[in-house]
C-alpha cells in the first residue's frame, strides 16, 4: 500500500490535548495555544483538554503520563519550552517519555523554520513521538512557529499518524 492509500485510511477526527508551556502566560494571554485549538478545530478535530503548565519538567511529565491513560485521547500537542535557555525544559521531559521518535519531525521543522527565520532555527528543539501508543508533538511556543508547524507539517499528517500508530 503506498503513502496515498494510507492518506486516504487517515483518522479524520482526532482527539487532541493541547498544552502551553509557560512560566507567563494565562488563559486570556495564551495565543498559541488558541491558535493550535482553532486550527485543530477548523480541520474537524476535537480538543479533549488544554492546560498551561510551568516550565518545569517533573509537572510536564506526569501531566503528559497522566493524560495519556485516557483510551479516547490520540494526541498532545505542546507548544513552548522547546529552546536552549535554562527555563527551556520541555525537550527533556518529553524526549524522557518517547518509546520511539519521529526525528524527520524536529528536521524539517528547523530546515521550514530557516526558510523563513535563518540560522536562528537551529535552536529549536521541536519534537515527535509515540508514547504507549499516542502521538506527542512538542514544538516552540511562538505564533508563527506554531502557525509552521500546524500548517506544514502537523495538520497534513495528524490523521495518517493516528491511522499508523494504531494499525
Amino acid at each position: 500500500m503506498g503513502h496515498k492509500e494510507h492518506k486516504e485510511k487517515a483518522v479524520k477526527n482526532i482527539n487532541c490535548m493541547v498544552i502551553t508551556v509557560s512560566d507567563t502566560r494565562t488563559d486570556e494571554t495564551d495565543s498559541s495555544g488558541k491558535l493550535i485549538q482553532s486550527l485543530l478545530k477548523e480541520n474537524g478535530h476535537i480538543i479533549a483538554n488544554y492546560k498551561i503548565l510551568k516550565d518545569v519538567p517533573v509537572l510536564i511529565r506526569d501531566t503528559v503520563a497522566n493524560a495519556i491513560v485516557d483510551n479516547n485521547l490520540h494526541a498532545i500537542i505542546i507548544n513552548g519550552g522547546t529552546g536552549i535557555s535554562k527555563r527551556d525544559t520541555t525537550f527533556e521531559a518529553v524526549d524522557s517519555l518517547l518509546e520511539k521518535r519521529l526525528e524527520g519531525f524536529g528536521e524539517l521543522f528547523r530546515y521550514l523554520s530557516f526558510q523563513e527565520i535563518g540560522s536562528a532555527a537551529i535552536m529549536s528543539r521541536a519534537s515527535a513521538g509515540v508514547y504507549r501508543g499516542k502521538i506527542i508533538i512538542s514544538i516552540p511556543g511562538s505564533e508563527p512557529a506554531v502557525k509552521l508547524a500546524m500548517e506544514k507539517l502537523i495538520l497534513p499528517e495528524l490523521g495518517h499518524i493516528v491511522w499508523e500508530i494504531n494499525r
